[in-house]
């Protein structure tokens, strides 16, 4: 559990206590809780991390100046005695109770197993692509993040993911399909462990995959389609909200953060389509109105459901639509004046039927 929100949330309560909203009992019971959830990341753990990691590029230095001092033998046996340290230190961490030091010590584990993977390779000069090796780290990462139910592994198991599915896109210059095995395995083990953050990156790993369909797929002609799936995804995600809130509660309330990803893929699909492909001017200005008729419309629930991650991605989307559209269109259908002024009214009126729609809907909500 992270410190700002539980610091934040006692503040809450306590406020609340003092109004009489929450009972001492209660506010005790909501403490435990919270405390129970999950594991307090502090600047400890963190700095172990970052030893973590600075132990692997030291070890794999040490190893790499004395390579060629030492018998084939030898090196195999430093290789795998350095993983299993980490791992040994990790069960010596957990009886000790610094879980988060032990998630450190794996970490340094799956560096190293990585850097074994690439030694190993030159030792006996096996020839193949990079992205052969990352297939295997990523793999191996993920089956030690899973066994030792370590989440910073698991995390590092993704970007090791996106790794091999970047050098598989570039030699090959297509899609890289089987990206969706290994982000599908490791979400899963994030499921597994309910761990919202690597969820969340998961997210953003997909989010990025179907971006970058519309630059591969018909020869970088595709980001209308991957415009409508984010906007589908939006959607299940309204559907999800709105008509499915039961399902929604068991499933951890994903609707809101789906509804935010989706958001910026729906954009990022249309953006690209606008300015990038470059439509005809009568395209443009229609792509422009429904660009920005469907943000504006997102900002507004977001305003409605609380959500404030799709509310920033609205108003950056937003202000990235007006102004790439300002520095398109300028000199040509408008002038620079008559350009803000349009959009300038057209918020307006926006916002006045918001106001009088938010009037009317408190009205109803009033006792007789």
């Amino acid at each position: 559990m992270w410190s700002p929100y539980k610091n934040r949330l006692k503040r809450d309560l306590e406020r609340w206590q003092s109004n009489g909203w929450v009972s001492g009992e209660g506010r005790a019971a909501i403490l435990a809780d919270v405390e129970s959830s999950g594991r307090e990341f502090g600047l400890a753990p963190a700095l172990g991390i970052l030893a973590s990691v600075l132990f692997g590029f030291a070890a794999i230095s040490f190893v790499a100046a004395h390579w060629e001092d030492m018998p084939r033998l030898g090196r195999l046996l430093l290789l795998l005695a350095t993983i299993w340290a980490g791992y040994g230190a990790a069960g010596w961490l957990v009886v000790r109770g610094h879980p988060l030091l032990a998630d450190a010590a794996i970490l340094f584990s799956s560096g190293m197993f990585g850097a074994s993977i690439m030694l190993i390779s030159q030792m006996y000069n096996i020839s193949g692509n990079p992205s052969d090796g990352v297939l295997m780290w990523w793999i191996g990462t993920l089956f030690a993040g899973a066994m030792l139910r370590s989440n910073p592994a698991l995390a590092f198991a993704m970007v090791l993911v996106c790794t091999w599915s970047f050098f598989e896109t570039s030699e090959k210059n297509g899609v890289h399909w089987a990206f969706l095995i290994g982000w599908a395995l490791v979400t899963a083990a994030f499921i597994w462990q309910r761990w919202r953050p690597g969820l969340h990156l998961s997210a953003l790993a997909l989010a990025m995959f179907v971006i970058s369909l519309g630059y591969q797929l018909s020869g970088g002609h595709q980001h209308g389609l991957v415009a409508v799936i984010g906007g589908l995804a939006a959607a299940a995600a309204v559907a999800m909200e709105k008509l499915e809130p039961d399902l929604d509660a068991k499933l951890d309330h994903i609707a809101a953060p789906l509804f935010a990803y989706a958001l910026a893929v729906a954009f990022a699909g249309l953006f690209a389509r606008q300015f990038l492909v470059v439509p005809p001017l009568v395209d443009l200005i229609a792509l422009a109105a429904i660009a920005l008729v469907l943000i504006l419309a997102a900002i507004a629930y977001a305003l409605s459901t609380g959500n404030r991650g799709a509310l920033w991605i609205g108003y950056i989307g937003f202000s990235a639509e007006i102004l790439t559209l300002y520095g398109v269109t300028v000199g040509s259908i408008l002038g620079t004046s008559l350009f803000f002024l349009v959009a300038a009214i057209i918020v307006s009126f926006l916002a006045y039927v918001a106001l009088r729609l938010a009037r009317q809907s408190a009205g109803r909500g009033r006792p007789a």
